[in-house]
């Protein structure tokens, strides 16, 4: 482990979940390191390997090593729980954050913090190395999570389960944790893809607003490689989203809503 990197008073920490040998995780962690407001920064992985140590080292950033299973839970878990911060984003090592997100994260937290159990940000799409415009998935999911940018509304349980009834309208990279608030283990979903759609509705059900920050800074990575197409390929995704919307929805209705919700699928074609 590596602890050589400056740790900054910033009460919010960059937890970047590294997996096997990513060609995109410098890039991420280039974008952590050119915040406008500098932050803490830290790495781990379950799978331990030469290029995930190189760019630590290179960054001076500190490494941390799990030796149980990679999964993705248990990762996203690991990394989170190793932050001290009162903010944590869990960083997907795949994803460019823009230099503002801490910024303009601390600027609409600032005020009444303790009222809020996470923040997101909008997103737009990464396809062929070049941040794209909003498809058809990603307006869809901007248009369910637009009543909370109303404070009053983001701190009713009925509407922040509602911005969520439809599919998962919230982008898992763009979102930072109220660690003071939520405690440690944060996921504790049986669902291997919608995990992190089944922690928001979790965390809807909490006494405490979601602050959504109508802002793109964050740059969603889709590719061949991503992990997403996997999950699409072997059908864990179609299941875990079949499961989800059965929180929300008689039968009937789910078997409605899933025809046209597979579509979003076709964003990984």
């Amino acid at each position: 482990m590596d602890e050589v990197n400056v740790a900054y008073d910033t009460n919010h920490t960059f937890a970047v979940c590294a997996y096997k040998e990513s060609p995109h995780l410098e890039t991420c962690l280039k974008s952590l390191l050119s915040q406008s407001v500098k932050t803490n920064i830290l790495i781990s992985t379950s799978t331990p390997n030469a290029h995930i140590e190189g760019l630590a080292k290179k960054y001076h950033l500190p490494l941390y090593f799990t030796n149980q299973p990679s999964d993705i839970q248990d990762d996203w878990n690991y990394a989170y729980n190793l932050a001290k911060t009162e903010w944590v984003t869990v960083a997907h090592q795949d994803d460019i954050y823009n230099k503002h997100y801490v910024e303009k994260l601390l600027e609409y937290t600032k005020t009444d913090s303790e009222d809020i159990t996470m923040v997101m940000t909008d997103y737009l799409p990464i396809k062929g190395g070049k941040i794209g415009k909003r498809d058809i998935n990603s307006k869809l999911r901007r248009f369910f999570r637009l009543p909370l940018k109303n404070k009053t509304l983001a701190g009713r349980k009925f509407v922040r389960r509602r911005c969520l009834s439809f599919g998962n309208s919230i982008c898992c990279p763009t979102v930072t944790y109220h660690k003071k608030k939520l405690g440690d283990t944060v996921f504790t979903s049986k669902l291997k893809f919608s995990l992190d759609w089944d922690t928001f509705t979790k965390l809807a059900g909490y006494p405490g607003r979601f602050c959504y920050i109508d802002i793109p800074l964050t740059y969603y990575r889709v590719y061949e490689g991503a992990t997403t197409k996997e999950f699409i390929v072997n059908h864990t995704r179609e299941a875990d989203d079949i499961y989800m919307f059965r929180q929300f929805w008689p039968e009937w209705i789910c078997k409605i809503i899933m025809k046209f919700y597979i579509n979003a699928y076709k964003t990984y074609d």
